[in-house]
């Protein structure tokens, strides 16, 4: 699977490199509802939440520098297929019925999260032709974004039924990462042998070890986060909120959003190919911004439906947008680095957010909180209107 000048996407490399992260994003996206009311059972409030999403965030940001290291030394598919390995073994800690195991467990997951995405984004970047990297990014986070579709309604419906419960929950998010790293044996079938690259001095290897930022990353990384950093609301925290406003089953919402999220990132992904990387992130940044304010004002099953739906249109559309900016932007001798750096985006925005989202929830209420966030989309949108220039 080696760089090509070729305008073909679907190759069968790029096809089991999506299976792989299907099945690895299904696992996060059936812990999305799971973990806060597993933590609450526990007896945790709203802030404990947010603290024990951050513990997941937090390994992730840190190990990011050391897995794009190996990505670029070993071996982007190895380096994945390590971390489904690793997601599926620690989430067996959160049998142990105290919140404390569970930060335990999520921080320990989020060591296997950085894995997963940077071996997988690397490869990405690799294989996506330079004419259809928008494209191949709507497919590529399309993809991701599926699980979301059935995966948290199946959650919630383990949980609730008599013969189920969280311990099954676990269990069957660890079978989806086996199955995973089983797919990602797969990719390395196809995936050629590529010569060691090794750095511009290897005598100062722990300098590339411990660099944390690539700076040609940092643009489509910052927009990456701010993009981000209010997605725990909608679908972490949204579950807690909705139980508020007396709606239980909220199932049928991550369907609508996750099918949402489906459709759009492949077809909205080319976009930024035609227009602009530009005008898709600030379009995103509006879109999310309308969805936070939505989700306030209405206090039905249908309403709360359609605000997640308008939100994944606006995180699918500058998500896919600023991936195909970072690809564009990362050099190939450190590719596992820079996507490393940008991939960190994601888990930091997920944990600063959390703890915020955590902390205004107790502080000031529900939708103090979903304005707040409104305000910073707000922001983010102003800031890429200024800097569309930059993102051609």
């Amino acid at each position: 699977m080696t760089a090509t000048n070729s305008d073909t996407l679907w190759t069968r490399a790029f096809v089991l490199l999506c299976i792989v992260q299907f099945l690895g994003y299904a696992q996060h996206a059936m812990l999305s509802p799971a973990l806060p009311l597993y933590v609450t059972q526990l007896g945790g409030s709203p802030f404990i939440v947010g603290v024990v999403l951050f513990c997941f965030a937090a390994t992730s940001v840190l190990i990011r520098p050391a897995v794009g290291h190996w990505a670029d030394r070993w071996s982007e598919t190895g380096v994945m297929i390590s971390g489904l390995l690793f997601q599926g073994v620690t989430i067996f800690f959160c049998l142990i019925p105290l919140a404390e195991a569970a930060m335990l467990a999520n921080g320990l997951r989020g060591i296997g999260w950085a894995a997963l995405n940077t071996g997988g984004y690397s490869l990405l970047a690799r294989t996506a032709p330079e004419t259809r990297r928008g494209e191949a990014s709507g497919y590529y986070s399309g993809v991701q974004s599926a699980s979301n579709i059935f995966f948290p309604a199946l959650a919630l419906w383990l949980v609730a039924a008599s013969w189920g419960g969280f311990g099954l929950v676990f269990t069957a998010t660890a079978l989806f990462s086996l199955a995973g790293a089983l797919a990602g044996c797969a990719v390395a079938r196809q995936t050629p042998p590529v010569a060691h690259r090794r750095s511009r001095d290897d005598s100062k290897w722990w300098r590339e070890f411990f660099r944390f930022v690539e700076p040609e990353i940092l643009l489509p990384s910052g927009l990456l986060f701010w993009l981000n950093i209010t997605w725990p609301a909608v679908i972490n925290f949204i579950v807690l909120y909705a139980g508020t406003i007396g709606i239980e089953n909220l199932g049928a919402y991550f369907v609508i959003s996750g099918a949402t999220s489906l459709l759009a990132r492949p077809l909205l992904g080319g976009a930024s190919d035609r227009i602009g990387r530009g005008v898709c992130v600030a379009l995103g940044f509006a879109l999310q911004m309308c969805a936070l304010v939505l989700v306030v004002m209405v206090t039905t099953l249908t309403g709360i439906m359609s605000s997640g739906a308008l939100y994944m249109l606006g995180n699918a559309i500058g998500s896919s947008a600023t991936l195909a900016l970072a690809m564009e932007r990362a050099d190939p001798e450190r590719r596992g680095k820079a996507m490393a750096t940008f991939s960190l985006s994601y888990p930091l925005a997920y944990g600063v957010g959390s703890l915020f989202i955590g902390a205004m929830v107790e502080a000031a209420g529900y939708a103090t909180m979903f304005l707040a966030l409104a305000a910073l989309e707000a922001g983010g949108l102003l800031f890429a209107l200024t800097r569309r220039g930059r993102m051609k």
